[in-house]
């Protein structure tokens, strides 16, 4: 089921692996073509545009784009009690970890009468989107709203595509799972919206005249997070400049980094877990144990034919973005390890903590046999919208951070100035801006300039 990539008895290069590395194909540039004409449809349409492309993409067109507050108190309302329950409990956890992430001001001085304080303030207003397709993600509801609301983002609206199957009062509305998690976090904003035309929407912002209540105006954003298909990543892309976006997510991925100590029904199963989300999805098994790769391949043909998206799962597994590697030992599964920089890494190896540590490039990474990716999917307290497509080398996973900007505010005496004033004077003429030493110099009390001469430059 899944290719098999033999690297044993060869050194190669970071470069080298990169190369024969599974990897999905995932053209965001192309995609880029195919959303464009959406977005300026948006952006010079507005509400009639989304009422439209809601019915082209999504099969249904939206009863109202602002989710009524009524439909949301219903939603959460009509929530199971167990799902109402894993919730709370997935929030409190993300709380726990998401408020030790929280920045404060520091001040260094530097010299007596000069200082720098680093502030971090929050981002104005964030458009948060949340997948449909073919899973219900209340869970990254959760994921984008904690972290958002803990660095004290002042307004956030929540996009999620309209469901054709929803009845009732949900009809032309987003799943009510989804709903029904906004409202537990107290997002009342909700639209429905999805794909490209939701970044757009976030973008530009629109008004709809078609609300019954009124006129329903939904401001530009200045941040937009979340998870989405390829479309969505495109039209991040392209209006990145218009917006801030926290990253171009690709399709799920998860490494195992494995050895014969690990439990093949634990490899094949997490395996699987990242494979049900999408027929794109990637899980790669990178292992120096042959004979764990033969029990993991057992196991696999046994629990996929089970499993209830037996043929997603089947297409992912067998995808050329699949597949085991076989290394000659943990240190060569570590060089494989880094040069891949998944999205989620498990390590299921003997001293497992050891073998992390030395983890340099993984959007999160899940230690031992009782931590799998399906853990921090939910409940860990982790955040789950993570790099992918090897962009964990360079970036991070969501986070308060992801919601804060780090603003120097520069204090200095007069004395302090003229302390340092030569100098920046001196760089000043040394990249020929002059006028930039003499905004230093006219700030002399005699005004005299650092060198002895008058600020006019007529001399002493």
């Amino acid at each position: 089921m899944m290719s098999t990539i033999d690297l044993r008895g060869r050194v190669l290069s970071a470069r080298e692996l990169r190369g024969l590395l599974p990897r999905a194909e995932f053209d965001v540039a192309a995609a880029v073509e195919t959303v464009r004409p959406i977005c300026e449809d948006v952006r010079h349409r507005g509400a009639s545009a989304l009422y439209e492309l809601g019915e082209r993409f999504d099969g249904v067109r939206p009863t109202t784009l602002r989710v009524p507050r009524s439909v949301l108190e219903a939603a959460l309302a009509g929530l199971d009690p167990q799902v109402r329950a894993a919730l709370e409990e997935s929030v409190r956890r993300a709380r726990i970890v998401h408020e030790e992430q929280r920045r404060h001001d520091t001040t260094t001085t530097v010299v007596p009468g000069g200082e720098v304080t680093e502030r971090w303030i929050p981002v104005d207003r964030v458009g948060l989107y949340v997948p449909g397709g073919r899973a219900v993600y209340p869970s990254s509801v959760v994921m984008n709203v904690v972290p958002a609301q803990i660095a004290g983002v002042g307004s956030l609206a929540v996009a999620s595509p309209p469901q054709r199957e929803n009845t009732g009062e949900f009809a032309g509305y987003p799943h009510p799972t989804v709903l029904a998690a906004c409202a537990l976090l107290g997002v009342d904003e909700v639209y429905a919206v999805g794909g490209a035309q939701a970044v757009a929407a976030f973008a530009f912002g629109f008004e709809d005249d078609g609300d019954n209540d009124g006129a329903t105006v939904c401001e530009p954003v200045s941040l937009v997070t979340g998870p989405g298909n390829i479309y969505v990543a495109a039209a991040k892309r392209y209006l990145k400049g218009v917006i801030g976006i926290d990253a171009e997510a690709g399709p799920t991925e998860i490494a195992i980094l494995a050895d014969e100590s690990a439990e093949a029904s634990h490899v094949s199963a997490d395996l699987i877990s990242q494979a049900e989300h999408d027929p794109m999805a990637a899980s790669v098994l990178i292992t120096d144990s042959p004979r764990l790769a033969d029990a993991v391949a057992a196991d696999l043909e046994q629990r996929v034919a089970a499993t209830k998206h037996s043929e997603r799962v089947r297409e992912a597994l067998s995808g050329r973005q699949s597949g085991v590697v076989l290394v000659d030992d943990l240190e060569a599964g570590l060089a494989v390890v880094n040069a891949y920089a998944a999205e989620h890494l498990e390590i299921q190896t003997r001293d497992a903590d050891a073998v992390a540590a030395r983890v340099r490039n993984a959007g999160a990474i899940f230690v031992g046999p009782h931590a799998p990716v399906s853990l921090g999917d939910y409940a860990a307290g982790s955040n789950h919208v993570l790099p992918t497509g090897g962009c964990a080398c360079h970036s991070s996973g969501l986070s308060v951070q992801s919601f804060l900007r780090g603003v120097h505010v520069v204090r200095y005496t007069q004395a302090a100035l003229r302390e340092v004033a030569h100098h920046v004077v001196t760089l000043a003429q040394a990249e020929d801006l002059p006028a930039h030493g003499e905004a230093v110099q006219v700030r002399l009390v005699d005004g005299s300039s650092v060198d002895g001469s008058s600020v006019d430059g007529s001399g002493g």
